[in-house]
């Protein structure tokens, strides 16, 4: 897994006020929250908020200049909120983003790509698929990780239409989300398959369901713990990671640029987190206007 790390001119001071802010996670709808799952774990600490962009979920159909407009609107918005540190949990965004969003914002961030350099490290075939969105798929960032890590293993790249929707409405398991899975994952056992790559961050609340396809022939690759650890690493970097103060997990604080209800459901049935879900507006450039597109 690669991460994105912080620019070395990004400047936090240190201090003690700093290190109890809270640490703003962003996705374009509810994928993220396997993020903030990993990263709730690895550091249970930190005080989390969460944005999902549900209203314009999901990004993986949007324009490229969409993409980098939301996702720099909410990166300013948490970071007016007080954010300290900012993770892009959407493969999508940091493809398109993650560069432009940098620039634009003093606090550092995290961004995430598919774990393309695991997959070619652990698989035995040499041959591994890959399911992302199809803006993930065609990004130069995608396209730099092939060529850098693909020379001697052949990658399957399967665009996931359709289960970024499924998830949303908290679809998980029902016939018709597992035929299509089992459309895109057939063909990547008949090749021969013996890893997969979950390059969105929605995939990994689908992987009972893919379990019940493939069984134990493919191995899933998950990047969200290691996100969760580039993070801590970037914490620790500035000086920002926060200290214990009680026992147990800090509560994570959610939005919603949607009315929220799935993102509650999905955090209650996945996550066991009972969660009261803000909706909240946030305009960018291209949102102005109501969006005739908005799911």
């Amino acid at each position: 897994m690669s991460t994105e790390s912080p620019s070395s001119s990004v400047g936090i001071a240190a201090s003690g006020d700093n290190s109890r802010a809270p640490v703003g996670i962003f996705d374009s709808g509810l994928g993220g929250l396997s993020v903030l799952r990993a990263v709730r774990a690895q550091l249970p600490n930190e005080a989390l908020i969460y944005v999902a962009d549900s209203l314009y979920a999901p990004y993986g159909e949007r324009d490229d200049d969409f993409i980098a407009d939301r996702t720099l609107a909410i990166g300013e918005w948490l970071a007016k909120q007080g954010a300290k540190a900012l993770v892009v949990a959407c493969n999508t965004a940091t493809a398109q983003s993650i560069a432009l969003v940098r620039e634009k914002l003093a606090i550092p961030l995290v961004g995430v790509e598919p774990g393309i350099k695991p997959a070619a490290l652990q698989s035995k075939t040499r041959v591994a698929g890959v399911l992302a969105t199809q803006v993930t798929l065609r990004s130069a960032r995608f396209q730099a990780l092939l060529e850098r890590y693909a020379s001697d293993c052949r990658f399957l790249c399967q665009p996931g239409h359709g289960l970024v929707q499924a998830v949303e409405r908290c679809d998980v398991g029902s016939a018709e989300l597992r035929e299509l899975l089992r459309s895109y994952l057939e063909p990547m056992l008949d090749a021969g398959a013996d890893t997969l790559v979950l390059g969105c961050t929605h995939y990994p609340f689908l992987d009972a369901a893919i379990r019940d396809i493939v069984g134990d022939r493919l191995m899933l690759i998950d990047t969200s713990v290691a996100i969760a650890r580039q993070l801590e690493r970037v914490l620790e970097q500035h000086g920002l990671r926060a200290t214990p103060e009680r026992t147990g997990t800090v509560p994570a604080r959610f939005y919603s640029t949607d009315d929220g209800s799935h993102q509650q459901q999905l955090a209650a049935t996945l996550l066991h987190i009972d969660a009261t879900v803000d909706q909240v507006v946030i305009p960018s450039r291209r949102t102005a206007a109501p969006d005739s597109q908005a799911a």
